[in-house]
């Protein structure tokens, strides 16, 4: 049994994404030299989400088998794969690999559906036995080391999340190269763009900064669901935690909505800087299903009717 051996508990298994959306091929992303960090880093966090460290499974490859993107995983601790299926059973990876995608590729949404396998084994079709999947994954002993091209894009990342913890105190999340990235609003920032454009609604936009007009609109329209597009928000960016947000509420309950509203986007863009966007506000109002705020945004309701 798993339990009566002395070695450590190791395990293997097999994650396939696909996205239903016939705009975004995972596979081509990946192979795509520019595009391939921000999928890897996409990746990387929301493995951290569902196991709760960035150590909790290890990626041993990435394979690009059209229209599906595979990722090897390997789980060094049985506490830490009981959490990964957890979180694989509630969806709740599935969620959080959508969100870090569509905010790494600085899109709208991605869509994808996902299964698991171990061996000959698809997982998808046991979840609610547990200690069944764990058995399935802890008999495919790992059969390679990290790929030469995983170990590369864990280091040059872990260096940008040190760059982005020491320097920005931001864990910023949209695609920017990783060797060095931008510090917003700092004279000694480098000046190495954002994604420069997105895609929303089958449409091609510049992903510029928010400006003056768009916090406004946004302010104004928004009403109570402010809270909400600032939780969206806050999974990229630290200042927007919920101590933040109700303390915001209640400053300035007198002043209304707003106000609330306005003083939230005002504590995004003072933060995030030149990576305060206008793709990472749409994606959050998108999100929520404010969809007439974004084309209004975009300026969609003065050229065109929008379905």
């Amino acid at each position: 049994k798993m339990a009566g051996s002395s070695a450590p508990w190791i395990g293997s298994a097999y994650l396939f994404l696909q996205s239903t959306c016939k705009t975004i091929t995972l596979p081509a992303l990946y192979e795509s030299s520019q595009k391939k960090p921000c999928v890897f880093k996409a990746l990387k966090l929301a493995l951290a989400d569902c196991t709760g460290s960035v150590s909790g499974v290890d990626m041993l490859k990435v394979h690009c088998s059209h229209p599906h993107l595979i990722v090897q995983l390997k789980f060094c601790k049985q506490e830490n794969c009981r959490r990964f299926l957890r979180s694989y059973r509630e969806g709740a990876l599935q969620k959080s690999l959508q969100s870090h995608l569509q905010l790494s590729l600085a899109t709208t949404t991605v869509p994808l559906e996902v299964e698991l396998k171990a061996g000959s084994e698809h997982l998808d079709k046991m979840l609610k036995d547990e200690d069944r999947c764990l058995e399935c994954i802890y008999r495919e002993k790992p059969d390679r080391l990290p790929d030469e091209e995983i170990t590369e894009l864990e280091e040059c990342l872990k260096s940008l999340m040190l760059h982005q913890s020491t320097n920005n105190n931001v864990a910023g999340k949209d695609c920017s190269p990783l060797k060095s990235p931008p510090q917003p609003y700092s004279p000694q920032g480098s000046s190495l763009p954002t994604q420069l454009t997105f895609i929303f609604q089958g449409q091609l936009f510049d992903n510029r900064t928010i400006t003056p007009d768009d916090h406004q609109k946004f302010a104004k329209s928004v009403s109570k669901k402010w809270k909400q597009v600032a939780r969206s928000l806050q999974k990229s960016c630290r200042a927007l935690r919920d101590p933040v947000l109700d303390n915001l509420a209640l400053e300035y309950e007198r002043e209304g909505l707003y106000e609330q509203a306005y003083q939230m986007l005002l504590r995004f863009i003072q933060s995030e800087g030149k990576r305060a966007t206008i793709a990472r506000l749409v994606a959050a109002l998108e999100e929520n299903g404010l969809v007439s705020l974004a084309e209004e945004l975009l300026g969609l309701h003065a050229t065109e009717d929008c379905s």
